[in-house]
Formats: C-alpha cells, structure tokens, sequence
C-alpha cells in the first residue's frame, strides 16, 4: 500500500463570520489561547508522520508563511536574555517541509483543493480543513491512514450531529459497517434539509483522498454561487473508487465559528500552565455566581 506522505491544508478563505478581527489578519492566525488555530493543524498533520504539507492561502495571508518561518532577529533577542524556554517554542514553530501556493479566486473549497493538484502528483494524501481543531492522544488524520493501510480505500472522517445541524453539513447515506468505527458510503449529500438528511453522521473536516479527485474537480461545474463543491466531487469519486466513512468520537472544536471558537479558548484554557488555576477559580466563580441569580 502506498505511504501517505503529503498533505493539503486549505486556508484561502475570507474569514468574514470574524469580521473587524479578520480584516487585515487571516482567520487562521486567531489564537487558541497562544496558539494560533492553524498550528493545531499542521501539528496534527506531523504528529500522523506526514513529511510535506501544502498549505493553500490567499490575498492577505502572508502572516501564515511568516508564523512557520524563522524569525532571526526575534530569536537572536530571547538567546541574548536567556530566554530559552521562550526560544524553544519560536523554533518549534520553523517548518521547513511546508509549501505554499496561492487560491487566486474564492471559488470554493473544491477549487482550493483542486490547487494541489501539482504539489500532490499521483499519490493519495490527507486533508485537513482548519476550522476543525481535534485535539485526540491519536490524531484523527493517522486513524484515517491507518483506515486506508488495511482496507486501500479513501475516507471522509464524520461524527454523529444533532439533525437539526444538516444543513450546515455534509451528510453521508451509510451502506454496511465494516468495522466498529467505519462505514460503506453510498452517498454524499451537501447541506441537506433535516427531512432530507439520510443519516446524523455530518462530515468533518478531514479526509483521505487519491488523485482522481483532481479530474473529477477540473470537470466538475460551479453550482449557483460559482463555486466547485468538495462534497459533490466526492459523491462522484466514490462511484469510481468508493470511500469509507470514519466516525470520530473525540472532542471538536469548530474554530471557524465564534462560539466553537471561544469554546476553545475556554476549555484548552483551563488546560494550559500559564492559565489553568486562574480560569478554574473564574469558572467556579462565575458558576456560583449564576446559580445565585
């Protein structure tokens, strides 16, 4: 079975939903308490024994590049203090393995992808959407090639969600378990209707693709909004080569909406050295103080 080596990580996006923060500042560099959400990624995307990532950005995104780059002059300032602990965190973050390429027009997710083309080749490779932080002791990304080790087929990674969240999903129409976390797919469905939804397993946003997806999206029309749906070159991949479903049962973070975002913050905050006893005493406060109201 062929390795997986490469992966694609898109973060062309306007980020508009965090507007005034996202107007000369990319999305992707909102932090999670220190950390800006992006590095989650890419650090999962390590921790699963990738050797490249292809991040795929945009007008405006040049603070991506420069938060994987070295930064010689700030380095250079903790050596000179001593501030080693501090120093070991800026290097942590120099990726050399990282590549770049820009999305010239916002025509959707499908069309981001589709820009990887080049940088993939004729290898399967993950995916990993950035407003999804799973934080697991086994990256979600390496259960997906694990899936594809023993079986030789792509996967999307799914999670079971409320039906009335079909609409802001993709949803597949299950076939037969294959095992106890992966299923048949028979179809791919964008954003249905809670009446219309097959199944309550939503897609999320990490998959196992092989390079036929890049035909199929270099034919595949925009829909209504101009813009070239993953989901619907999905369904059609999966008639060629058809693809598992992995449901995840960990903890998501949506960071690309405000709420999820927070959450976040709240919960990895309460977590961290710097921040755990400070915001465990505020939330039992505030959790006293509301019980009294």
């Amino acid at each position: 079975m062929q390795k997986i080596r490469k992966a694609v990580i898109p973060a062309a996006g306007l980020g508009t939903r965090f507007l005034p923060a996202t107007k000369a500042m990319p999305k992707e560099m909102l932090p999670v308490v220190d950390t800006p959400s992006i590095q989650f990624i890419v650090e999962e995307a390590i921790n699963s024994g990738i050797e490249e990532i292809l991040i795929i950005t945009g007008k405006n995104k040049n603070a991506i590049e420069d938060h994987f780059d070295s930064n010689f002059s700030l380095e250079s300032n903790l050596r000179e203090k001593g501030k080693d602990k501090l120093l070991n965190i800026v290097q942590s973050t120099t990726i050399p393995s990282i590549h770049y390429v820009r999305q010239a027009y916002p025509k959707g997710l499908g069309d981001a992808v589709l820009q990887a083309a080049s940088f993939v080749g004729n290898e399967p490779f993950v995916l990993l959407l950035g407003d999804d932080i799973m934080p697991d002791a086994l990256p979600l990304t390496k259960r997906l090639m694990d899936v594809y080790q023993e079986y030789g087929q792509g996967s999307v990674a799914t999670m079971r969600i409320p039906k009335e969240k079909t609409p802001y999903f993709g949803v597949i129409d299950p076939g037969d378990q294959v095992s106890d976390h992966a299923y048949a797919i028979q179809h791919l469905i964008e954003k249905p209707s809670p009446e219309q939804a097959p199944s309550d397993l939503g897609i999320i946003g990490r998959y196992l693709l092989t390079p036929e997806i890049f035909d199929i999206l270099r034919q595949q029309e925009p829909d209504a909004g101009n813009e070239v749906q993953l989901t619907d070159a999905l369904e059609s991949l999966n008639q060629i080569k058809p693809l598992l479903a992995y449901e995840y049962t960990g903890k998501r973070y949506d960071v690309g909406d405000k709420y999820g975002m927070l959450l976040a913050n709240i919960e990895v905050g309460l977590e961290h050295p710097d921040t755990s006893e400070k915001m465990t005493d505020f939330v039992i406060a505030l959790s006293k103080q509301l019980k009294e109201n």
